[in-house]
């Protein structure tokens, strides 16, 4: 909504020697990145915190500018005010701005020149400690038309989005833990060879690349990736990759597996060979973890790549997965969220009866470890206005960290839209076998690949906590 704003200034005539007016702005990390997309100015010292850690302030500091700009905020907005136009400024930076530090802008009239009705100032930026920050004078061209008036403002709203920074935040999580062995099945495009090479060199992963040996180096030599110290196993074709890979696994060579560039079903149906497949007594399903910037918690999606249309004790065990996963990602007690078109039981709507059934079940302890509503539909889930808007009481609504949905063709749409359309950071993983399994989509990124690594790590390392392998 429009904000109303009362607009005033006050022209060369009111104005006299001595007249101040000042201003209190708190430096927040989010201004000093805006600060440097507007101008360009991408100085490491206040973008880069290892960067900053390592200079002379130790610590990431703001724009010089940042402060001087202020100046001018007070002069456009409060003293003079709506009207002003600034003519020249000096200034001297006498020390740094910090994250967190409180500026208070003053300026302060020295003199009148009533020749051209002009007006120098003394301006002033101080900290919380009383000390300048930045001194210096400015002079300007004073209004000569008075405003007082009630003004709605309308202010874009602005959100950064570093999806750098998120994905940098995710790899962190395994930091200090040993790589996990991890054999990854026909590494032979471009983003699925780059992949496990990125996670090798974070430290995430030992990969084990099972393929036609030729065609990873050429094009590991073609894309310029380095596989110094990656260990190669010979393949022939994609069929024999999937073989290889999860016969690396039944042998005790690898701890977790990931998924290269050939189909899924050639993977998974490996996988789920009785023989020598890697099946547990749960029933195998995918989840999407996904880091979406405008939403304050963490979503895991399940299932939008395994389960086609999941009856209702194969929810039951896509739910138990996923519980497992965010206790995992700690989350001690994740909000799950049963998916539907609506929030309503409804006999004519299968999804909305396996909603109701399964949160019995979880009030029965059959589904343990998460917090349990549904139906709801998906602004339900994820918005808590939607939700009061609609009379929905739930600890659930508007804060679900694992969204179960109804089949895969919604799930797959909902996950690929909030990657595409929000700019979600995707991970996908299959739980409910013996090791974590990396599975993304052929078209997803390195990075992608190398977040979903990270979920893999965890996991491979949960399991040899518990003794599983």
């Amino acid at each position: 909504m429009p904000e109303a704003r009362y607009l005033s200034n006050k022209t060369y005539d009111e104005i006299a020697v001595g007249d101040s007016a000042s201003l209190t702005r708190t430096l927040m990390p989010e201004d000093v990145k805006l600060f440097a997309i507007l101008t360009g100015d991408i100085n490491p010292a206040t973008i880069d915190p290892k960067y900053s850690e390592s200079g002379m302030f130790r610590e990431a500091i703001a724009h010089g500018m940042w402060s001087g700009s202020l100046i001018s905020t007070v002069l456009a907005t409060q003293f003079p005010g709506p009207g002003t136009i600034l003519v020249d400024q000096a200034l001297h930076f006498a020390r740094p701005v910090t994250i967190g530090d409180r500026i208070v802008i003053t300026v302060t009239v020295r003199q009148k020149f009533d020749h051209n009705r002009h007006i120098l100032f003394d301006c002033v930026c101080s900290n919380q400690e009383g000390l300048p920050v930045v001194r210096g004078t400015a002079e300007v061209l004073a209004p000569s038309e008075k405003v007082s008036r009630l003004q709605e403002m309308q202010a874009p709203e602005i959100h950064i989005d570093d999806k750098h920074a998120r994905y940098t935040q995710l790899l962190s999580r395994v930091k200090g833990l040993e790589p996990i062995p991890t054999a990854v099945a026909h590494p032979c495009d471009h983003e699925s060879l780059r992949g496990p090479v990125i996670a090798f060199q974070a430290g995430i992963i030992e990969p084990i690349l099972v393929g036609p040996e030729n065609k990873i180096r050429a094009i590991a030599e073609e894309f310029a990736i380095d596989l110094s110290g990656i260990r190669i196993v010979n393949a022939a074709h994609s069929h024999d990759s999937a073989a290889l890979a999860v016969s690396l696994v039944k042998t005790g060579d690898a701890e977790a597996l990931m998924k290269g560039s050939l189909h899924t079903d050639e993977l998974m149906s490996e996988v789920v060979a009785r023989a020598n497949g890697l099946r547990t007594n749960r029933r195998i399903s995918h989840v999407f973890v996904m880091d979406v910037p405008t939403y304050h918690r963490p979503l895991l999606i399940t299932d939008a790549a395994i389960n086609i249309a999941p009856t209702l004790e194969e929810k039951a065990d896509i739910i138990r997965n996923a519980i497992d996963l965010a206790h995992i990602l700690d989350i001690p007690e994740p909000k799950v969220a049963i998916l539907s078109a609506v929030e309503t039981v409804n006999p004519k709507i299968q999804s909305t009866l396996d909603a109701a059934a399964l949160c019995k079940m979880a009030d029965r302890g059959q589904i343990k470890g998460g917090l349990l509503d549904g139906p709801l539909a998906f602004d339900n889930a994820i918005s808590l206005v939607a939700a009061r808007t609609k009379g929905i009481k739930s600890a659930v609504a508007g804060h679900a960290e694992i969204l179960v949905v109804p089949d895969l063709e919604s799930g797959n749409m909902v996950a690929k839209q909030l990657e595409y359309l929000a700019n979600a950071l995707t991970a996908g993983i299959v739980l409910g076998t013996k090791v974590p399994i990396v599975l993304t989509s052929r078209a997803d990124t390195a990075e992608t690949r190398t977040a979903s690594c990270v979920i893999a790590a965890l996991l491979a390392h949960a399991n040899r906590n518990k003794g599983t392998l």
